[in-house]
């Protein structure tokens, strides 16, 4: 195992996150000066962009980041800007792209800020990227800023590990880039919560992966369903698709997608911290059991929590730690990586390359890139209502 790609790209993040802390402190004057140059809180946007893990980096950001900097935050899928850039770039605001990637070399991520460009002239980029090698890293894009993550974040396995985390971890040091040395004791914290369970990984994924399930679930609330989106692609792509992963938020899963729960169904609840928002999760959980229960639970959070409705929960806390919620959610990024991990060896996979048909790559193929009309998006520059 220890020469697994994979494995030791998860087991690498803790020491990663301290270098990519020490890296974005010693830009604080530059991103600041950047993000002041082309951003203003009321008339400005920010649209985070990636396909795949990258998206939902953006899907796990956007939100701390509005909260932290005031600044109307959304993300999209670069593979949404491709085809409909109209809809989701306005032209009308000065907007801040933020593209994710982890080779830069994704035909739909150099694209996404071409497209976004021709809709309207008022975008700024900001590139965060694991390869220096990468098109993204060399293409000039107008007033652009990029940061270049170290080369250990540059995953060597199909999955994203280490790049996904070090991401976030880069966005959300940069939405609170004016207070960033006062962090230094919450990314401490974060490393000792990911490092207590990648030491004991092992016997604490006994359990869960040899259970037998055809399906798993994974909820999150807030930031954290963006989380739970990266935790089923985990678990789906490191199986090679032989388990049929879904993803939702606590309350929303009790609309309709609670359906797919059967005897076979494998249940992951990622935990807030924040009490008013773990009280409608812990609701939904204590519900599970009513008619059709799912074949284990398991439960990731912070502390101890006092539910029967769980058949293992992963805790990080010891004697009354708190970690902010938004650093707390790459600890519990860790455990879905882990719980991926394990279960890929389990049933026979190579984790670093479990497509046995090719039909995933690290780095996407196949895609072709058209010019886009420009009847696509000429009315949205023109409208005045």
């Amino acid at each position: 195992m220890k020469n697994l790609y994979t494995f030791s790209e998860i087991k690498q993040q803790p020491a990663l996150w301290h270098s990519i802390f020490e890296l974005v402190k010693e830009r604080k004057v530059e991103i600041r000066k950047f993000l002041q140059d082309y951003m203003t809180s009321h008339k400005s946007e920010v649209v985070f962009t990636g396909a795949g893990s990258s998206f939902f980096i953006g899907e796990m950001v956007s939100g701390p980041f509005q909260l932290s900097t005031k600044i109307s935050s959304k993300a999209v899928s670069s593979t949404e800007l491709v085809t409909h850039p109209e809809l989701y770039i306005n032209p009308q605001k000065d907007t801040l792209l933020v593209s994710f990637a982890r080779s830069g070399d994704s035909p739909e991520s150099v694209s996404a800020i071409v497209n976004a460009q021709q809709v309207s002239t008022k975008i700024s980029n900001l590139i965060i990227c694991c390869n220096k090698d990468g098109k993204l890293m060399k293409m000039k894009f107008g007033n652009s800023y990029r940061i270049l993550l170290p080369e250990e974040a540059n995953d060597k396995g199909l999955a994203m590990t280490s790049s996904v985390s070090s991401m976030v971890l880069t966005a959300l040091l940069i939405a609170r880039i004016n207070e960033i040395e006062q962090l230094q004791q919450q990314i401490d914290l974060l490393a000792l919560y990911a490092n207590r369970v990648i030491q004991n990984a092992e016997a604490i994924f006994k359990d869960a992966v040899s259970c037998d399930f055809d399906r798993a679930v994974f909820l999150g609330s807030g930031a954290y369903q963006g989380l739970a989106r990266e935790a089923h692609l985990k678990l789906q792509e490191l199986t090679n698709g032989k388990l049929i992963c879904k993803f939702d938020s606590f309350l929303g899963f009790r609309h309709g997608p609670k359906a797919i729960v059967n005897g076979k169904t494998f249940m992951v609840y990622f935990f807030s911290n924040d009490k008013y928002v773990r009280q409608y999760e812990l609701d939904v959980v204590n519900s599970m059991n009513e008619k059709t229960s799912p074949v284990y639970s398991l439960g990731v959070s912070e502390d101890k929590i006092n539910t029967d409705g769980l058949n293992q929960l992963i805790t990080f806390s010891k004697d009354g730690e708190t970690l902010d919620e938004s650093f707390l959610m790459l600890a519990e990024l860790v455990v879905a990586q882990l719980f991926g991990f394990y279960k890929s060896v389990n049933e026979g996979f190579n984790p670093d390359n479990p497509s046995i048909n090719g039909a995933i790559h690290r780095v996407v193929q196949g895609v072709k890139i058209y010019n886009l009309p420009k009847a696509n998006f000429e009315y949205s520059t023109t409208s005045k209502v």
